[in-house]
């Protein structure tokens, strides 16, 4: 790992590392950034010494000027975009530099394509950012790519949150690429919480990430608070969120312990089919995710290991949310950042009782009843799946005392046949009334 430069030994603020990089004598090359202003490059030309480190700073903020230079037909802010980006002007540095100094210089270029918040404030307020570099001079690169929300509630907040993680994208690369995951995003994160910015997707391609798992790496960004939620596509790799849940009615259902279901494809599937029958307007067909979290209320915490081994398992049939969420209350605020339609949490019966005791909702000033308005928010409504009676027994547990399982023809329980005792009993049976629980036939 090469040595960093003294300017930074004792500190790790961005000016710092922006001076540290502009030190060192072997990195060189471009900064190009798209929508949110230059504020990367503003780093770099403001602390010192830049014409050691920046071959070239643009932006081709008019779209006119933006396809001419990368080509048209991708939307701007998006992966595609950026690896135009960094193919064409990684080519150009290589063409015009290489030659005369390719021996003695390790090649980069830093690149992102942004939306900051507009002036009603309605559109969707992110960027993708991208580093292709190499670890030494004549190396074949490597590449990062990630994926902002930026949370900021003004646009010049938002760029200069940009520019922080710029900054530190370049930095934890230059001299940390080969450090612990841990280190590495630590780095990262310096001067940043989620209140200013959401790193929801870390792509790793090259030799520099040859043994990195980058599907691990984002589950760390949940770990680490640095992500709410990282979503896998049903092809296993991570993607960003509105790929998915973009204006999307969804079935939710989340995976409230590791047993697996002995028919899972079919419970969700019913859910869906329940939704269709709602009759309410939908504007796409919907779509069943499944949730895992990393946060459980009850038990250790899963290992990255039994993570995305179940994962592997369960995008075969949907995509999988994986959070950081001990209460579906938090999934619901975060879903409907992305979408209006319908959303129908899917619940096993033998869950209910969870969802309706006190001691899970301390947190919150009103509780219980605080918690299910959170949860159940407009066009948001409980489907509960029958399961058999021994799995709602063992899963009420020590607090069965407080419920009653009504005798029901076979083994399988409905909603309609699990009820709480007062007070509970009054609230169960209004949620019952007012379709806020819906019972799901099984498919």
């Amino acid at each position: 790992m090469r040595a960093i430069p003294a300017a930074d030994v004792s500190r790790r603020d961005v000016h710092s590392k922006a001076l540290a990089i502009n030190l060192d004598p072997v990195s060189y090359g471009t900064i190009a950034e798209i929508g949110a202003g230059q504020e990367v490059a503003r780093w770099f030309l403001t602390v010192g010494a830049a014409s050691g480190t920046v071959a070239q700073a643009i932006s081709a903020y008019d779209k006119t000027f933006s396809d001419a230079t990368y080509g048209a037909g991708t939307r701007y802010v998006s992966r595609e975009r950026l690896r135009a980006m960094l193919d064409r002007e990684y080519q150009l540095l290589i063409e015009r530099l290489a030659p005369t100094r390719g021996e003695t210089t390790r090649f980069f270029v830093f690149a992102d394509t942004a939306s900051a918040r507009n002036y009603k404030g309605d559109n969707e307020q992110h960027a993708w950012v991208g580093l292709r570099f190499q670890t030494a001079p004549g190396a074949e690169p490597s590449e990062v790519f990630l994926h902002v929300n930026l949370t900021d509630p003004t646009a010049l907040l938002q760029q200069q949150a940009l520019g922080v993680i710029g900054v530190n994208l370049i930095y934890a690369t230059f001299f940390r690429w080969d450090a612990p995951t841990g280190d590495l995003l630590d780095v990262l994160w310096d001067e940043l919480d989620l209140d200013r910015l959401e790193i929801d997707v870390v792509e790793l391609r090259g030799p520099a990430f040859a043994d990195t798992d980058a599907r691990a790496v984002c589950l760390h960004l949940i770990r680490k608070r640095m992500a709410r939620v990282v979503v896998f596509d049903t092809a296993g790799q991570v993607t960003e969120p509105s790929a998915v849940l973009r204006k999307r009615p969804l079935v939710v259902d989340r995976q409230m312990s590791p047993a697996v279901d002995p028919d899972p494809e079919k419970i969700l599937r019913a859910a869906e089919r329940q939704l269709r029958s709602e009759g309410v307007p939908l504007g796409r067909d919907p779509l069943g995710v499944l949730e895992l979290s990393l946060g459980p209320p009850d038990g250790p915490a899963p290992d990255d290991a039994e993570v995305l081994d179940r994962v592997g398992r369960l995008a075969a049939l949907a995509p999988v949310l994986v959070t950081g969420f001990r209460e579906a209350y938090e999934l619901s605020a975060y879903l409907a950042r992305y979408t209006a339609e319908p959303i129908r949490f899917l619940v096993r019966v033998s869950h209910l009782a969870r969802l309706l005791e006190d001691r899970f909702y301390h947190a919150l000033p009103g509780q219980l009843l605080e918690g299910l308005g959170k949860l159940l928010a407009e066009n948001i409504k409980l489907y509960a799946y029958p399961v058999p009676r021994a799995a709602v027994v063992a899963a009420v547990g020590p607090a069965l005392d407080q419920y009653r399982i009504a005798e029901a023809d076979g083994d399988l329980v409905t909603a309609d046949d699990f009820y709480p005792l007062p007070p509970v009993a009054f609230l169960y049976r209004y949620l019952r009334n007012a379709g806020k629980i819906v019972p799901v036939a099984p498919g």
